[in-house]
Parts: structure tokens; C-alpha cells; sequence
């Protein structure tokens, strides 16, 4: 990797997210059926169609950019995804297990919310005013994400949280 320009960064930040939002596309089909609440399938479901709009909005600022995406893979997602994966497998009260996999999914959403901040700060820079408000648009979404794990763990979105019903 060469960063001599904020554009080279840009280029850089995208190809992360993208790598970021294929594998999380992976991932939370299995997370939706390894969930003991219904709630929380629904959540993990609803954030898959989610994830596949942000894929295309990702191509969309691609196309605008030029760009083609390849195959690179997200280390840090990857890891986490991992750590989903395992939980996924993992035995024990369906409850904890379901909070493990709301705090694995924020995990990653704050990881997204980082990036799509940092591209959408570059392209601001850059002058790529359409670039930035797509970004912009998939920023807002993971907040909202990320809003709704937190209340489905918590309690307020679908009642009771699960925090509150796993055993202590």
C-alpha cells in the first residue's frame, strides 16, 4: 500500500469497507439462525438487507470514482468475524449467547461507522460532493444500526432487554 495522496487514502478506505460490508453480508445470515430470539433474527435480517443497499451504494461511489473493487480482505473484520463464527458454535444459555452476538455485530458496526466517517471526511476534501453524501447516507444507517442492537440488548425497541433475562 502507497498513501501519497488523501485520494490514495480514500481508495484505501473504500476498498476496506467494501471488503468490510462482503463479509458481514457472510456473516449475518448464520448470526440471524444462530439466534434464539426472534427479535434478534429479525434485527440480524433486516441488517442483511441493509448490508446489501450499502454494497451497492459502495459500487455506486466506485463506479464515480473510476474504481474497481477486488478481493481484499479485511483483517480486522475478518478477525471478527472469526470471533462471530465461534460464538456462533458456542454452547451455553441461548440468552448470553445472544447478547455475545449483539456485542459481536457492534463490534463491527462501530468499526464501519469509523471508516465511513474517515471516507466521507475525505471525500468532502477532495471536492466529490456525490461520493461524500452516499457515504454520508451508509454512515447514518450504521448509527441507526448499531441504535437498534443496543435497545434490542437493552430493552425499549421489543421490550425487555436481553441483558436483563440472561442469568448474572
Amino acid at each position: 500500500m502507497k498513501l501519497d495522496t488523501l485520494e490514495d487514502l480514500l481508495v484505501e478506505q473504500l476498498k476496506d469497507l467494501y471488503s468490510t460490508e462482503t463479509q458481514l453480508s457472510e456473516a449475518l445470515p448464520k448470526m440471524a439462525d444462530a439466534s434464539s430470539s426472534n427479535d434478534l433474527k429479525k434485527a440480524f435480517n433486516e441488517h442483511y438487507e441493509t448490508t446489501k443497499r450499502q454494497l451497492n451504494r459502495l459500487e455506486e461511489v466506485y463506479s464515480k470514482l473510476g474504481l474497481i473493487h477486488g478481493k481484499e480482505a479485511s483483517e480486522p473484520v475478518s478477525d471478527m468475524v472469526k470471533m462471530g463464527e465461534e460464538l456462533i458454535r458456542s454452547e451455553g444459555n441461548p440468552i448470553v449467547k445472544d447478547a455475545a452476538l449483539i456485542a459481536a455485530a457492534q463490534r463491527v458496526e462501530h468499526y464501519e461507522m469509523a471508516g465511513y466517517g474517515s471516507a466521507r471526511t475525505f471525500a468532502r476534501e477532495l471536492g466529490y460532493k456525490d461520493v461524500e453524501n452516499l457515504l454520508q447516507q451508509t454512515l447514518n444507517e450504521e448509527g441507526t444500526t448499531d441504535k437498534k442492537l443496543t435497545a434490542l440488548a437493552e430493552g425499549g425497541l421489543f421490550g425487555t432487554g436481553l441483558n436483563k433475562q440472561a442469568p448474572k
